[in-house]
């Protein structure tokens, strides 16, 4: 079933996508992940050019997330007043990320940017997620307790001015790093087309110290909004976003994430994470080839 996209300008398998997007929503329900970090390696390697790959995958997030902050807030898991100065942060990053694409854009630089910030983000991630998975198996095989983490903000965090109290999280910090935090995110979202959650996650738990009860809704709650902001911005300047394609995506993620999330009952939750860590660098082994590999033909015509 050959389906045409009218901004990739490529015609596409429409149930290859959907199965794309299932097999991202069934990673979401396993994972507790958005999936756009897979999203858009994943786009790629099907043959979507990169700019409009991250772009709908953004869109896609925005879609995915809408069910997870409606389920957390009803847990009362979300911090609003955190949640608000990250979504500020991440608008404006997204502006600047929007600056940042079209430069890049401009120049023909951006699928070569792309590719390098998965290969590293992934590599780095998916290499810290295997260690921490492999240390917790390995205490569960020995017996042997593994040592918890007392939570603490960062002593760069605690040396900002103006410091606020945000009761849900149980912190007394500056609103200035979380507003740095979703700065940073709000790039990474335009450029690459993730919610931000595999960064912005640990972050929250290990720079800011947030109680774990609050970060995955409080994380799901920006990446709602700053995903939202970024395809807008998308389809408005750089004229990335393919609705047809994130509707797709959108069909497939949710209706895997429900298995995956059934799935996820009956594995332990130290071998999924090394199963996730796993996947994680195969993608980015795979990028990395591509960074290096010749294809068949050096030269192509395109009409501008």
């Amino acid at each position: 079933m050959d389906l045409y996209l009218p901004i990739a300008n490529i015609s596409v398998n429409a149930l290859v996508i959907i199965g794309l997007g299932g097999l991202v929503g069934v990673l979401s329900g396993m994972f507790g992940v958005g999936g756009g970090f897979l999203t858009t390696p994943l786009l790629i390697f099907y043959g979507i050019p990169p700019t409009v790959a991250a772009a709908s995958a953004a869109t896609q997030v925005t879609g995915a997330s809408v069910s997870g902050v409606f389920a957390h807030v009803q847990r009362n898991g979300v911090d609003f007043r955190m949640g608000g100065v990250l979504v500020i942060g991440g608008i404006l990053g997204s502006f600047a990320g929007a600056g940042i694409f079209r430069v890049l854009q401009d120049s023909g630089q951006i699928d070569t940017v792309i590719a390098i910030l998965y290969v590293v983000l992934l590599g780095t991630i998916g290499a810290m997620m295997a260690k921490e998975a492999w240390t917790s198996i390995a205490a569960m095989k020995t017996g042997q307790p593994v040592a918890v983490r007392k939570r603490r903000h960062h002593p760069l965090v605690a040396a900002l001015p103006l410091r606020w109290r945000f009761y849900r999280s149980g912190l007394y910090i500056s609103p200035l790093a979380p507003l740095i935090l979703g700065f940073l995110t709000g790039i990474l979202t335009v450029i690459l087309g993730v919610g931000g959650g595999f960064i912005m996650v640990p972050a929250m738990l290990y720079l800011l110290g947030m109680t774990t009860q609050v970060v995955v809704g409080t994380s799901l709650f920006q990446i709602l909004f700053v995903t939202m902001a970024a395809t807008m911005v998308h389809a408005t300047t750089t004229k990335a976003v393919d609705i047809v394609l994130a509707g797709l995506l959108l069909i497939g993620s949710v209706t895997g994430a429900q298995y995956g999330a059934r799935f996820a009952q009956k594995m332990r939750p130290e071998y999924l994470r090394l199963l996730l860590a796993a996947m994680v660098l195969l993608v980015a082994v795979r990028m990395a080839l591509g960074l290096g590999w010749r294809p068949d033909e050096i030269y192509t015509v395109a009409l501008q």
